[in-house]
């Protein structure tokens, strides 16, 4: 384990203080039920300030980078950057998927590249990085994995988030607005599981899964917009 901490901390060009921090932020909550003699903690926490940390951080520097942009672009463009799927992206990037501590279970269903559980592991060693050494290193992190995602999503000429996207394409093309449905809602409060359903009028486009309503309504559009537009 010790090994694999040094390899990620290189990937992520930061060495901890303490090195727990690491650990815990990597803790996906299935590993602790094959685990319950090791003391740890999920990784949810760590996942809700570096949820936060990011949404200041990347608010200040698109604020200062497209002064020209008013709120909307501004919005619409910090969805865009901050959603599962980029976050997954940049994830992948820095290979988070092989060090994050699953149960077996999840990581024979995949675990390793399921966008939701990677993009909330990124968070997680934004925060742990916060925690263990303040703004400074966390702004670094951020400045290193997201700079080119920025420069790429800013470049397009529309600034949409995943829903705001489909409803767009969707009443150009059909002139419908895309309804959204819970079809099924799985497992314990700490680790419910969602899927839902995207429709244009009856006809379904496609369904999306996500440990939040939002998360899967987000999944879901992403794959209806490849439908509305041929892209799968």
């Amino acid at each position: 384990m010790n090994q694999n901490l040094k390899d990620l901390q290189k990937n992520i060009n930061y060495i901890y203080k303490d090195e727990k921090k690491l650990i815990q932020a990597l803790t996906h909550r299935s590993y602790l039920n094959e685990h319950r003699g090791l003391n740890l903690q999920s990784n949810e926490t760590y996942e809700f300030l570096g949820d936060s940390v990011l949404e200041f951080w990347i608010s200040g520097k698109l604020f200062h980078q497209f002064p020209h942009f008013d709120e909307g672009d501004l919005t619409n463009l910090r969805s865009l950057i901050v959603c599962t799927q980029n976050l997954s992206l940049i994830a992948t990037q820095i290979n988070l998927g092989n060090f994050v501590m699953l149960s077996k279970g999840e990581e024979r269903h995949g675990g390793r590249s399921n966008s939701s559980i990677l993009a909330d592991t990124y968070e997680s060693i934004l925060g742990s990085i916060y925690l263990d050494g303040g703004t400074t290193p966390a702004f670094k992190f951020l400045e290193k994995t997201l700079s080119q995602s920025i420069s790429k999503l800013s470049s397009k000429e529309i600034y949409k988030d995943p829903k705001s996207l489909f409803q767009e394409i969707a009443q150009s093309r059909r002139g419908i607005t895309p309804r959204y449905q819970t079809i099924s809602e799985s497992g314990p409060d700490h680790q419910k599981n969602f899927k839902v359903a995207v429709y244009l009028d009856k006809d379904l486009i496609a369904t999306g899964s996500g440990n939040s309503k939002q998360k899967a309504e987000e999944d879901a559009s992403i794959k209806a917009t490849k439908i509305l537009t041929n892209l799968v």
